[in-house]
């Protein structure tokens, strides 16, 4: 009897019993809809089902490879059927299936995608304003992003996110047009923010050491290739804390070097942690970007700060942008002076951090 008639058939997913049921309908699927019913809860059934029957932890020694394989084409035909549910972002470029939100900050939301290109499904995740009225930054984002690309010494691109597409997208309900930055993901990156709440007292300033190092090197990298940042801030440093990197994010409120521009806006809770050229509307130079790292670095350490380096902050953060220093490559050199003199000759000192919690 035919499949139209309500019968399911013997041997379909739904009606699957042993591994060489699964194994059976795996092999004759070449497309999810050949697995997996269009009612998506008791389509999660048989995934599980024959998730169940094809895990390769019950096969035996000689038959895991190909149950790796079956495995592993399951999965693939599910995240398939998983991501043609999802709504969809279409460029010139990509399709991109939306997933979760990942965080939702000052100017934009950030949302988790995939999208297939050459066969393979690649993550994204799409930074998407939050109102219209910000458009422009996200330009102005994907306009610094581009010029770090090309102009950037190659071996520090790591300072800064990698910049897949910029494209506006409109929504069909409500005619809203919205600028999207499309971004690699960055695994396994902390927020300073998370590590100043991890260390309320303060960090240990050899540990905050690296973090400083990297920090300098990544404005100077910027103002070399002819950008300041603009907002040095926790939010917007993220480290690893197993490799010891870091990469400066956020670049829509940043301007070119040398053109007399001023950052374009401010965050509002961090208005205390501005230089006054800034808050004065006043154009922004190479100083600017070092006066808000120096606060953001100060105030990680806190109490914990070494008189030594209070006064090399204070240096850093001085209300005349002319007297503050302007090299990041210099200042560098003088910090790594400091921290000799402090604690004598570097030495990797391994860094943690508590898990987030889980949000149910």
């Amino acid at each position: 009897m035919s499949r139209g008639s309500g019968e399911v058939a013997e041997g379909s997913p739904r009606t699957a019993d042993t591994p060489a049921d699964a194994r059976a309908a795996l092999a004759a699927a070449r497309r999810p809809a050949d697995l997996f019913p269009t009612d998506d809860a008791e389509a999660a059934r048989v995934y599980r089902r024959l998730a169940r029957l094809l895990h390769p932890d019950a096969a035996t020694a000689t038959e895991r490879p190909a149950a790796q394989d079956e495995f592993a084409r399951l999965n693939a035909l599910w995240q398939r059927r998983t991501d043609a549910t999802r709504p969809t972002l279409t460029t010139r470029r990509h399709t991109y299936s939306l997933g979760a939100t990942r965080a939702t900050g000052d100017l934009a939301v950030l949302r988790e995608a995939t999208y297939e290109q050459d066969g393979t499904r690649h993550h994204a995740l799409l930074k998407i304003p939050r109102a219209v009225t910000d458009n422009d930054l996200m330009e102005r984002e994907a306009e610094a992003l581009s010029r770090l690309a090309r102009r950037g010494e190659p071996r520090h691109r790591g300072y800064a996110p990698r910049l897949l597409e910029s494209f506006r997208h409109r929504d069909p309900d409500t005619g809203v047009e919205r600028r999207v930055n499309a971004l690699v993901p960055l695994d396994g990156f902390r927020t300073l923010t998370e590590v100043r709440a991890a260390h309320p007292d303060g960090l240990d300033p050899r540990d905050a050491a690296w973090m400083w190092r990297r920090l300098l090197v990544a404005l100077g990298w910027a103002h070399r290739a002819g950008r300041v940042h603009g907002a040095v801030l926790p939010d917007h440093l993220l480290i690893h804390p197993e490799k010891h990197g870091l990469v400066l994010v956020d670049w829509c409120y940043s301007t070119p070097v040398g053109a007399g521009e001023h950052v374009p806006a401010l965050v509002e809770r961090h208005r205390d942690s501005y230089p006054p050229e800034v808050t004065g509307r006043r154009p922004a130079t190479e100083a600017t970007d070092i006066h808000l790292a120096s606060r953001t670095m100060g105030a990680l350490m806190g109490e914990r700060t070494p008189k030594p380096m209070r006064a090399f902050l204070r240096g850093c953060t001085l209300p005349a942008e002319a007297r503050r220093p302007h090299d990041a490559w210099r200042l560098l050199a003088e910090l790594d002076a400091l921290l000799d003199r402090l604690y004598g000759p570097r030495t990797f000192r391994p860094f943690t951090m508590p898990e987030p919690a889980r949000h149910q």
